[in-house]
């Protein structure tokens, strides 16, 4: 990465320009959820509209599984601009899909192809991004991953307002429109600059298939799955259920998703700003028990009580605020020979979560005749069970998992290997 403080504002501004225009792309589906539904535009069923994310769940997880090991071979660069082509993509064929909306078959194809080339974009990108902050500050690591995971919630909560002004001047494509020309200039930008994360990280430290994988990593990826379906459940379903079971109207569900984002948003600067008062760790198992809390509130709403759906998914935005990104810094701080994997790892554990909310709530509402309300309610037992994963990765253990105990003793007690000592010698 180069020394040139002007390039190196230059590659900051790209990188977390692009954190807030990925957050806008990866919302622009769920966020014009009411458009795919209504019998007047696409006429998705909940099962469609669920199934609609399951390409993009795929696509995301082999990209981000693949992402560090790609970086390694062709660099982070090119990743990083392959995912921003992708996302370009995407918003080209959502915009595209609205000229065959009378074929619904077609018209469905054309947002399957759209949500998986969305998929590569966020498992490309999203890691890599990760990686590029961390590299920038390596002495703020963690403040920094917050920061430009604020910039992406900052992005998300932005979609639903923005498709709200879109619908309301009859043109709900504008939105990817905006986006695709977003993306457009930015990668225009970013192809001039060096941008490296750092010294020697340009996909070191990546996944081979002979990596044995420590038990450790289990566990943050364990936590990734289950933070997934959390999330999910609130971002790609929260306006259905406003306008569907509580009677709102577009307005306040669009409202409702956005002080979701918004809420996830404001945590994750809140939480960068206040990390000398209040311990990362200790903000980390709690912020499970409040998703928790959100979704017994909201599993509790009445018809008569949309209005109270608005600060109920906030409070389930707050809690999932800081808990992606720091789930990533431990992971990275923690497992060192792993470090250029974690991010594109648990990105695609993540999306695993996501996957499974995105898609398993239609077929529970059509098969089992289960409500909203009711997967609400259930859903406040995977945030329990988060809160016990949280538990145990803030109970780090007593030096980082950096290699195998076999190769530290090697590497402690060279008589423990005459053979390479006889070597040396």
């Amino acid at each position: 990465m180069t020394n040139h403080p002007i390039a190196r504002r230059k590659e900051i501004a790209a990188v977390y320009g692009a954190g807030l225009i990925q957050g806008v792309a990866l919302v622009a589906f769920p966020a014009a959820s009411i458009v795919f539904t209504g019998a007047n535009d696409y006429g998705l069923s909940s099962t469609e509209y669920g199934g609609m994310f399951v390409p993009q769940a795929i696509t995301a997880i082999g990209s981000a599984l693949l992402g560090a090991g790609l970086a390694r071979r062709l660099g982070a660069k090119r990743i990083y601009l392959i995912g921003l082509a992708a996302n370009l993509v995407s918003m080209a064929l959502l915009v595209s899909s609205r000229f065959v909306m009378s074929e619904h078959a077609v018209a469905y194809v054309v947002l399957l192809i759209a949500t998986g080339c969305l998929g590569v974009g966020f498992g490309f990108t999203v890691p890599t991004l990760n990686t590029f902050a961390a590299g920038f500050f390596p002495q703020k690591a963690s403040k920094a991953v917050l920061a430009l995971n604020a910039l992406l919630g900052s992005g998300t909560a932005l979609a639903p307002i923005l498709v709200a002004v879109f619908v309301g001047l009859g043109i709900w494509w504008g939105l990817p429109v905006l986006v695709g020309a977003l993306i457009l200039g930015l990668l225009l930008f970013s192809a001039r600059l060096p941008l490296r994360p750092g010294a020697g990280d340009d996909g070191a430290g990546a996944m081979s298939g002979r990596t044995r994988l420590p038990f450790r990593f289990w566990v943050f990826a364990g936590f990734a799955l289950l933070y997934g379906v959390c999330e999910t459940m609130n971002g790609n379903w929260a306006s259905l259920y406003m306008t569907k079971e509580l009677g709102a109207s577009t307005t306040q569900a669009s409202l409702a998703l956005t002080v979701f984002w918004g809420m996830v948003t404001a945590g994750r600067i809140l939480f960068a700003v206040i990390e000398n008062w209040l311990p990362e760790r200790a903000v980390f198992q709690v912020l499970p028990l409040l998703v928790a809390a959100g979704f017994v509130v909201i599993a509790f709403l009445r018809p008569t009580q949309p209005l109270f759906g608005i600060p109920a998914f906030a409070l389930a935005g707050f809690g999932c605020s800081a808990l992606l990104p720091l789930v990533i810094s431990f992971g990275q701080a923690e497992l060192k020979t792993l470090a250029a994997s974690v991010a594109g790892g648990l990105i695609a554990f993540y999306q695993i979560g996501y996957g499974i909310a995105a898609f398993g709530v239609g077929p529970l509402e059509s098969r089992l005749s289960l409500s909203l309300g009711t997967i609400y309610g259930a859903t406040s037992g995977v945030a329990l069970a988060l809160a016990v994963f949280a538990v145990l990765i803030a109970r780090r253990p007593a030096r980082p998992v950096t290699e195998a105990p076999s190769a530290r003793i090697l590497k402690r007690d060279p008589d423990v290997n005459p053979h390479h000592s006889r070597r040396r010698s």
